[in-house]
């Protein structure tokens, strides 16, 4: 029997096959698990229905034969679209035993200095990279079964200073903080909540931020002297969303190959010249 059979669940956020949702969408699908998508949202005057197609591109590409339960637009901005949703998944599943958040997003324009961030690009940037985690969580805690699981997606650079992340970093601080509120809140009826702090990996929102350069980085310092992969986060992220971890909540937990626990540059050091 798999880790997931006869589980339920709810995944916000895949954008193609390389994004980090899919990676735990497919390693819980894998386990047997039900799943229910949602996909950005098309503009109407796109007949190809290109975001809607990405995503049922990752099930055509599938080795585990999964299908999606259903799979519906969704932009967290939106309430009633937050709504629709969420009464799609009580008509399909009854109760939800999982909810996957993989969702953030800022205009390119305000990724640049913070100190160049708009006004409006703050607050879109927050709205959607952090406040969207709490609406969904309370649009979704009516249906939500007993010990059931909301994990969201996170990055170091919410917690140290890592250049050109910049705004996005802030997001995830306080997506990080909304996290442990969330955890305290739930708690009392069995929900967890925990956020899978991921090592760059190449997905759209990697190269949104520009973090090809840290791909390099993380093999020269990371304890593993290496980078992840996406099956290790997928994994990780099953596991934080299953019965096997029912004794923990609140918890940003890193699948980095231990870089975060680094204090200097590691390795790295020895790439520099001795006269430099």
């Amino acid at each position: 029997m798999g880790l997931f059979e006869g589980k339920k669940g709810l995944i916000l956020g895949v954008a193609n096959d390389r994004s980090i949702a899919w990676a735990i969408a497919e390693t819980i699908m894998a386990e047997g698990g039900t799943c229910g998508f949602t996909h950005l949202p098309d503009r109407e005057d796109d007949a190809r229905k290109k975001n809607r197609m990405r995503v049922e591109k990752c099930f055509e590409k599938s080795k585990t034969g999964a299908k999606p339960a259903f799979l519906e637009p969704l932009d967290v901005c939106n309430d009633e679209q937050i709504a629709s949703v969420v009464a799609k998944a009580k008509a399909e599943f009854g109760q939800l035993d999982f909810v996957l958040h993989s969702i953030a997003y800022a205009d390119r324009a305000d990724l640049n200095d913070t100190l160049d961030c708009s006004r409006e690009g703050f607050k879109m940037a927050m709205e959607i990279s952090c406040y969207s985690l709490i609406a969904v969580t309370k649009a979704v805690q009516p249906i939500l079964s007993d010990n059931a699981a909301i994990a969201c997606m996170t990055y170091f650079g919410g917690e140290k200073i890592v250049a050109g992340y910049n705004m996005m970093g802030i997001c995830k601080s306080a997506l990080e903080t909304a996290t442990r509120y969330l955890a305290y809140e739930l708690g009392p009826s069995g929900v967890r909540v925990n956020a899978l702090s991921a090592g760059p990996l190449k997905t759209l929102a990697s190269q949104a931020v520009g973090a090809h350069g840290m791909l390099k980085m993380y093999e020269h310092v990371s304890p593993l002297a290496r980078n992840i992969t996406h099956q290790e986060v997928g994994r990780t992220g099953a596991f934080l969303l299953s019965d096997m971890s029912n004794g923990i909540t609140g918890e940003v937990l890193h699948v980095d190959g231990g870089y975060n626990a680094m204090g200097s540059p590691g390795r790295m050091v020895d790439l520099i010249p001795d006269d430099a």
